[in-house]
């Protein structure tokens, strides 16, 4: 495997710099963002002034705790552009997630946004060993999801050569990697183990392959998958963090001298753990929530936002930032399934609105090969058990879930009452995929 460690002058500054150099800016910035949402986004000022508190009371960074939290419906309460805090004409660039009925959580980005993300994401190429002049495959998708551009942007602004592949088409994806020379490659480590199949498939070493690192997130991976991944292809595997309503991608990167956890760029992003039941702002080692507070960003700043993720702050190592261990788990139903999130409760209104289906229904999850999927079990009415409309109602749910989230499912059509009932709280989801 090739050393990709990195040359310490290639590093942005404050990469390097002592904690309290890192915690001044904090606190300046800090400042600076929670003055801009109160001032422009009428919900921060309407629930700092509930809460009893102001910007201007933020003396130090634990004074942060005062403020009060933001989560995932506040974007869906406030559809589409409640939460921008400068005019929407100002706004370069939206993304979204899929959403309920119709409303996806929107995210907006001015131009300097814009130039930040392709900053940080830059930042994180480079800690992940890639150079200016590199071939990059990129294997996440474009569009609406903020995977596929924000990689895409950031190694432009690293210097290096962009293929622009998007997901899907196994087989092309590897004739470019060998055609192009790809000496990187951003994609879902799930994926890239479908890359590794098509590889054998042709009969092809893929320890030959051009291929040096990887940059892989969208999904929960783990370290037997990284292990697959660098010895079949002799190659670096590093993680990658990012969510949506805080940037994109880009928030977080493993440094490929180290592979120890995540650095947080913490020039940009305020992190802190709490206990996901009672709020409380937990100490760094301890696991509990993670939670965010944008620092520079002008379109959509997140006070205080709940990522719902559970992980621990660490000291830095290869960078002063402090670092972020691997995700363990969740402190709501989420899920992520090959890039996308969903909640049970979207799956819920699909099945409620789907002719000649009851409403109980379970979802499993589970591993079809090296990719993770998804079947829904649902049950028909007494009217509707014979199996022209189970079929019917099968291929209609199927489609309903493709179209309002964006995955493909299976879906199975029980008899009546042959959908588990609960004994108390409903256990909608299973999950039956393999640990480690």
């Amino acid at each position: 495997m090739k050393d990709l460690s990195m040359d310490r002058d290639g590093l942005d500054p404050i990469e390097l710099a002592s904690r309290d150099e890192i915690e001044a800016l904090q606190l300046d910035r800090l400042k600076w963002s929670l003055r801009h949402a109160y001032d422009n986004v009428p919900m921060y000022r309407d629930r700092f002034d509930a809460r009893g508190v102001h910007p201007d009371d933020l003396k130090t960074l634990a004074d942060l705790a005062l403020f009060p939290f933001t989560v995932k419906n506040d974007l869906r309460d406030h559809y589409p552009f409640g939460l921008f805090a400068v005019p929407r004409e100002r706004i370069v660039r939206l993304h979204a997630s899929s959403g309920t009925t119709g409303k996806p959580t929107v995210v907006g980005y001015t131009q300097r946004d814009i130039d930040n993300w392709a900053d940080l994401m830059a930042r994180s190429l480079r800690a992940g060993g890639v150079r200016a002049g590199d071939v990059v495959h990129v294997a996440y998708g474009y569009g609406l999801f903020t995977g596929g551009l924000g990689a895409h942007y950031g190694a432009e602004r690293l210097g290096a050569t962009v293929v622009p592949v998007s997901g899907g088409m196994t087989e092309r994806q590897v004739t470019l990697i060998e055609d192009f020379r790809a000496s990187a490659i951003m994609v879902t480590p799930s994926y890239m183990l479908n890359i590794l199949e098509e590889y054998h498939r042709r009969g092809l070493d893929p320890k030959d392959s051009p291929l040096q690192t990887g940059l892989f997130g969208a999904e929960p991976w783990t370290d037997a998958m990284r292990a697959e991944i660098e010895a079949a292809f002799d190659m670096h595997a590093v993680d990658l963090y990012g969510l949506s309503e805080i940037l994109g991608p880009g928030v977080a990167n493993e440094c490929v001298e180290t592979k120890d956890g995540l650095h947080l760029w913490e020039d940009h992003f305020y992190p802190e753990i709490i206990d996901p039941e009672t709020g409380e702002v937990l100490p760094d080692g301890a696991v509990g929530e993670l939670v965010f507070t944008t620092l520079t960003k002008e379109g959509l700043p997140m006070i205080r936002y709940r990522t719902r993720d559970l992980t621990r702050l660490m000291p830095g190592t290869a960078r002063s930032m402090r670092r972020m261990a691997r995700i363990t788990g969740r402190s709501d139903d989420m899920i992520i399934l090959r890039g996308v999130n969903l909640f049970p409760s979207q799956i819920e209104e699909l099945v409620v609105a789907t002719g000649g289906l009851t409403n109980h229904y379970q979802i499993e999850l589970y591993r079809a090969g090296h990719m993770d999927a998804m079947r829904v079990h649902v049950e028909c009415r007494p009217d509707s058990a014979d199996e022209l409309s189970r079929a019917a109602a099968a291929r209609m749910l199927h489609k309903r879930i493709k179209d309002v989230i964006g995955v493909s499912t299976e879906i199975e059509v029980r008899g009546p009452g042959e959908v588990a009932r609960s004994q108390g709280k409903a256990q909608r989801l299973l999950d039956n995929r393999p640990r480690g």
